[in-house]
């Protein structure tokens, strides 16, 4: 809720139209191409990382090869690629600006959830 409003009012400042979270709306066909490229090797990853987490023989998992980290990878991959392309390709050269601001707005509120134990609900 805090970075879709946040999403909201940093649009609204730079005059950037909303854009939609997970959608195939690309700006060109080679946005389109590398969207779908990025997609597929992340998934492929998964299949990986769930092969090594469920057949290895060693204890315990490394951090890298977890669910959540990958997704998190994949989401910032796409949303990099997403600025990448709407600096480079968008009509309205704020909308980088916009998608890279909120990116990292998320960012920063996962890592600070992450690190403060999620305010402190579940400090046990």
């Amino acid at each position: 809720m805090v970075i879709n409003f946040f999403g909201f009012v940093i649009r609204k400042l730079l005059g950037v139209e909303r854009k939609k979270w997970f959608s195939y709306n690309h700006l060109n066909e080679r946005h389109k191409k590398l969207d779908w490229l990025v997609r597929i090797f992340f998934v492929i990853l998964l299949f990986i990382s769930n092969y090594y987490t469920n057949y290895n023989d060693i204890l315990g998992t490394y951090w890298y090869f977890e669910t959540w980290f990958i997704i998190i990878v994949f989401l910032i991959t796409s949303e990099l690629l997403r600025t990448f392309m709407e600096w480079k390709y968008a009509e309205n050269k704020k909308d980088f600006i916009a998608t890279l601001s909120e990116m990292l707005f998320a960012i920063s509120i996962l890592f600070l959830t992450i690190v403060t134990d999620f305010f402190g609900l579940f400090n046990i």
